[in-house]
């Protein structure tokens, strides 16, 4: 079986000569009978985005002057609980704290550590309180310029096995898998994974997807950990990490479910080809991914089975919206239920829509254009028709990290 070595492809980089794909460009090719063969091609760049609950930060930030509290109980960032330590910084004025990116705020349930660590990467202000061990309240705000500190941990990332859900039963069901109650009746099915661009799905075992790894995590180097917790040979996810401050806040924001708030990121990682085995594995397709939809409420309950080139093959990556058709109701749909509190006052910010599909799905008055797809099933004996409702991961975030990866490696800014 042919091989090639890492050393062996760097040098082909460095001297102009590697042919590197990105996941997009490469099935493409596959799609139209014209892969390139294992000789022709040299790293393919993978990458996904979506909803990872498993994120948290680390960070530290100074709130007073030294001397001026003991030590932080409680913390709160826009309202979102942070958790004290594990360094108690005694009297030095500074925390440090754990924020979980699904924590939500004490006022805003739907505003959590998502939305919170999107707005600090834009640049914008934080309120900080306090709580001390000596009885004191202190009140300050900061910026991303005051985080001295600030380190993204993905517990479980990158899941290359997702199941899609919709809800059998007569009453809606409040869930993280939806960004509303999903309604019952099988009226809308809700589903997460970016198929066959997902790193895990191509380096299938891990060949070169393993601990140590560089990758790209929201636009920042990053390295893999190991295993995501709940990790298994069957149903791998991974544990990442890396630096928030030097992140894109493009790649990474809040989500509103059903539950409130969550956490999207955007994951890419490069697969050098070294050996027709992991060429081979590179050859799946949407079509290939099986995807099981189950019961929202019972979750492990398959209820028939689905791929991925039914969810994404032909359907829009991004509403168009027409401000005419809008009726300015007295109180907006879409601008309620937005999970990336994407519009706003008539206006959508495509930089913040994560071509999720709801605003389509349920606009009042069809002001939004978007084909997000459907799919036959056979659930309970019977053939059902279910519209694709909500994406809850985004292929065009996904494919846009990758291309940024791509071109790293090509500008040798990114070596393997």
């Amino acid at each position: 079986m042919a091989t090639r070595t890492i050393g062996q492809i760097n040098r082909k980089i460095e001297n102009g000569e590697a042919n590197i794909y990105t996941a997009e460009e490469f099935k493409k090719l596959i799609k139209n009978d014209d892969a390139p063969s294992f000789e022709e091609v040299d790293v393919v760049t993978c990458g996904t985005c979506g909803v990872m609950s498993g994120t948290a930060a680390i960070l530290n930030f100074i709130v007073s002057g030294p001397g001026e509290f003991i030590r932080a109980n409680e913390v709160y960032l826009n309202g979102v609980p942070a958790y004290a330590g594990p360094c108690p910084n005694e009297w030095l004025g500074s925390v440090d704290v754990i924020l979980h990116g699904t924590a939500h705020s004490i006022y805003n349930h739907n505003y959590g550590g998502g939305f919170l660590l999107k707005d600090l990467l834009e640049g914008k202000s934080v309120d900080v309180r306090v709580e001390s061990a000596d009885g004191k309240t202190i009140e300050n705000t900061i910026t991303i310029d005051d985080i001295t500190r600030g380190q993204i941990i993905g517990a479980r990332m990158a899941f290359k096995n997702y199941t899609a859900f919709t809800n059998p039963n007569s009453e809606a069901i409040p869930s993280i898998f939806a960004a509303t109650p999903l309604e019952g009746n099988l009226s809308g099915l809700t589903f997460s994974g970016c198929g066959d661009l997902n790193p895990l799905q191509n380096d299938v075992p891990h060949n070169v997807i393993k601990e140590g790894k560089r990758v790209l995590i929201n636009g920042a180097e990053g390295y893999i950990l190991g295993d995501g917790t709940r990790s298994s040979p069957e149903k791998p996810n991974l544990m990442l990490t890396g630096d928030l401050t030097k992140m894109d806040p493009y790649y990474l924001g809040g989500f509103k479910t059903g539950q409130g708030g969550e956490i999207y990121d955007t994951v890419a990682i490069p697969i050098p080809v070294l050996s027709e085995e992991i060429y081979n594995n590179l050859l799946i397709t949407d079509e290939d991914i099986n995807l099981p939809v189950a019961d929202i409420k019972g979750r492990h309950l398959p209820l028939d089975e689905t791929n991925y080139r039914k969810m994404w093959e032909g359907n829009d990556l991004r509403p168009q919206h027409d401000r005419s058709k809008c009726s300015k109701c007295d109180s907006c749909l879409v601008e309620e239920i937005c999970p990336t509190n994407a519009f706003a006052k008539n206006n959508l910010n495509l930089a913040h829509c994560f071509g999720c599909g709801m605003c389509a799905n349920f606009c009042r008055h069809d002001a939004f254009n978007m084909k997000t797809g459907d799919v036959d099933l056979t659930i309970n004996g019977s053939e059902v028709n279910i519209p694709i409702i909500c994406r809850q991961s985004d292929r065009l975030r996904g494919n846009k990290l990758s291309l940024k990866l791509k071109k790293m490696i090509e500008d040798r800014e990114f070596e393997l």
